[in-house]
């Protein structure tokens, strides 16, 4: 193994959640899913999100957990309320026990100590659909809308296999690149709904993926990117065009650099072509030297 595969290796093992990692996450969210199910009638709980899908990135930032509400409970009128009344109403619960608490577009987020691994979690209130899925509360909109995360961990998985295993690693380093690049790419789930219509099988090397999907995403990135689920908003329709436009851009700036990097990997300049690559990567590519 080169010094280039020998990089991308350790930086696939850079972004895996450690043990340790894991450990603490199930027990915090844990104690969050007791704490809300002490407040509200709630008829099941379940991670979602990248972190179940295992495409989430260190730190572990906005781990996702929903609350699907009894609809003939004593909370049912929480499906009357406009998002921000209903997410106003889960902040109001989780500060009884948690300190920093915000609300967000679809959720509210409890931070920790932004020191540690597992920084914060994402509170998502929900009710059962009618025909399938769930729907939460979207503050942009103004309306509950239609989702099921079961959907996208379900397309996430059967991608994986179909790459041999490394479409989830592969994610991990293209949300990397992003937080490197600090977040052109919003949300970073766009990158993911992207990498499934983009990454082509078979899967090849790391490095020729990340030219390919930098070169494709930053041609596509103001196409419209449709919900997995087909129930929900645009996964982009948060990004304005101006937006959209600054994120083609640093794509295009990170394709440059992947190219450079392949170009000096071809004429047997490994450690130089670490170096371009750590441009993206930054820490999260150790050398391997």
């Amino acid at each position: 193994m080169g010094y280039v595969d020998d990089a991308f290796a350790k930086l696939k093992r850079t972004l895996e959640i450690t043990k340790a990692e894991e450990q603490l996450a199930s027990r915090r969210h844990n104690e969050i899913r007791d704490h809300v199910c002490a407040h509200l009638q709630v008829v099941r709980h379940f991670l979602t999100g990248s972190y179940k899908r295992e495409t989430k990135t260190k730190k572990l930032k906005d781990v996702d957990i929903f609350f699907v509400i009894d609809s003939t409970g004593a909370d049912a009128d929480l499906r009357d309320l406009t998002p921000d009344q209903a997410l106003q109403r889960i902040a109001d619960i989780l500060k009884k026990k948690y300190t920093t608490v915000t609300i967000g577009r679809r959720s509210c987020t409890i931070e920790f100590d932004t020191e540690e691994e597992i920084v914060s979690f994402d509170i998502v209130p929900a009710f059962d659909r009618d025909g399938g899925g769930y729907v939460i509360p979207d503050r942009i909109s103004g309306q509950w809308v239609g989702t099921d995360p079961t959907v996208h961990a379900a397309k996430a998985t059967a991608k994986n296999a179909a790459c041999d295993g490394k479409w989830i690693p592969f994610v991990k380093m293209v949300k990397g690149y992003n937080r490197e690049a600090g977040k052109p790419v919003r949300p970073s789930f766009l990158l993911e709904v992207m990498a499934l219509d983009l990454v082509k099988e078979p899967f090849g090397r790391y490095q020729d993926e990340m030219r390919w999907f930098l070169a494709s995403a930053a041609d596509r990135i103001t196409d419209v990117w449709p919900d997995p689920a087909g129930l929900g908003p645009d996964v982009n329709s948060s990004m304005t065009s101006a937006e959209k436009q600054q994120a083609a851009t640093a794509l295009r700036e990170a394709l440059a650099i992947a190219e450079t990097a392949i170009r000096l990997e071809d004429d047997g300049h490994e450690r130089a072509a670490v170096e371009e690559w750590r441009k993206l990567f930054g820490w999260r590519m150790p050398r391997p030297w």
